[in-house]
């Protein structure tokens, strides 16, 4: 099979808070550096991408020496923890952003679905939106025809196709966004995290197309936190980790080596601000969790505990009411359950400044294993997103619980259950 995606020693170099190098003298010397075909004098320095620890440069290595090839047919995965530099790394595939330094070769054309909304223009409809993504992918409008009635079929919103795309909810975008990716035929499709914006029906709807796309010749690059998918639908994958490329190969292996360095060391306080990768608008923040067991700091748990968690945010100016979901994960990071204040008859309202909540989940009765969260807040219709956090945090369920009798496979089940026997 020929290779269609060639990465060699690629890097990409941020300034914190700065754009482009930060000064003019700075940008026409790198520019400069580059016409005559040398080195670009400021790559010289920075740091790793590690937001566990604080930096003293303001120079930061969002990746570094990244090198592997895709090849035509090929589904790869791309895995990692938030912040190892998947994003960047997609966004410079699908050419949105350069690299610092290296090379990428590409042969073919790309769809790639990044973000909600991505590729659309907000004040075009649904069926607008379609011929304007063909378009630029360099389909005929006699092809985009061709195959509108597909696309609007596999993303059931054929109601609203012809309703600004603004009014859509998230929900809405990703179903449109991948139907038109999957089905416009491109040589290359890049698929992000997005799709656990959408329910799991159709996110097992969308793995089965890319499933077909992959047996048809086309290339995918799938990057998920969703190792069952990654599993199911990868044959090959990389690991990142602070910016650098640890491992490139079997899909089970790269899992495996994922899942064994997950485990967050932060302990039981987490600080919500850093991750960099967090979608929404940012009229809300989350800014700290912490975690507790019979009122103290605690991440390790038995069956039968209660887990209690405090979760702090801020806003900026005044919300006066908001939906706040709390997403369970288990061990090979598929979503147990999607917890919302709703369901417990709470409201969150007149959202000021700071404001932390106190959940509490009495006689936890998972099985022993490491568990993560993610935190949404958004609108109460759901229809705008503030904040969105996947995998920020996590705690462990371990032995020793003593209304368990016997010993607990981590592959026996999740939920441990005791119904009365007569």
């Amino acid at each position: 099979m020929k290779t269609v995606i060639k990465v060699e020693n690629l890097g990409k170099q941020y300034r914190l808070g700065q754009v482009g190098t930060g000064t003019l003298s700075h940008d026409i010397n790198r520019a400069w550096h580059r016409m005559r075909g040398k080195e670009d004098p400021y790559l010289k320095v920075g740091e790793m991408n590690d937001r566990s620890i604080k930096g003293e440069s303001e120079w930061i290595w969002a990746l570094k020496d990244i090198n592997f090839e895709v090849k035509q047919g090929e589904v790869l995965g791309i895995i990692g923890k938030n912040g190892a530099g998947k994003s960047t790394l997609l966004k410079i595939l699908s050419q949105i952003t350069s690299p610092s330094i290296g090379e990428i070769k590409i042969k073919g054309r790309i769809a790639a679905l990044l973000e909600v909304g991505t590729g659309f223009h907000p004040e075009l409809t649904g069926r607008e939106n379609v011929f304007l993504n063909g378009a630029v992918l360099g389909m005929s409008k006699a092809e985009i025809t061709d195959k509108f009635d597909e696309i609007v079929e596999f993303s059931g919103i054929g109601k609203y196709i012809d309703t600004p795309v603004k009014r859509f909810s998230s929900g809405m975008l990703v179903r449109l966004g991948f139907a038109v990716a999957a089905h416009l035929e491109p040589e290359i499709l890049i698929v992000d995290e997005v799709l656990a914006v959408g329910d799991v029906e159709f996110q097992n709807k969308c793995l089965g197309k890319m499933n077909e796309v992959s047996k048809s010749g086309r290339t995918i690059i799938f990057v998920s936190h969703n190792m069952q998918a990654i599993s199911q639908l990868c044959s090959r994958a990389i690991l990142l980790e602070n910016g650098t490329l640890t491992y490139n190969g079997n899909v089970k292996d790269a899992v495996k080596k994922y899942l064994s360095t997950s485990i967050n060391t932060a302990g039981p306080v987490f600080d919500l601000s850093l991750p960099d990768d967090r979608k929404g608008s940012g009229l809300a923040r989350f800014t700290k969790l912490e975690v507790l067991n019979k009122g103290k700091s605690e991440s390790n748990f038995v069956i039968g505990d209660d887990l209690e968690l405090k979760l702090t945010l801020k806003t900026k100016g005044f919300i006066k009411t908001a939906s706040i979901a709390i997403h369970l994960f288990d061990y090979d990071e598929s979503i147990i359950a999607n917890i919302e204040n709703i369901d417990s008859d709470f409201i969150v309202e007149n959202l000021e400044g700071e404001k932390t909540y106190e959940i509490n989940f009495k006689n936890i009765n998972l099985y022993p294993n490491t568990y993560k969260l993610g935190f949404w807040i958004g609108s109460t219709d759901g229809s705008e997103t503030y904040d969105h956090l996947l995998r920020c945090a996590e705690f462990n369920v371990i032995e020793g619980s003593p209304i368990v009798k016997r010993t607990l496979s981590k592959n026996g089940g999740i939920l441990f259950l005791r119904p009365e026997w007569k």
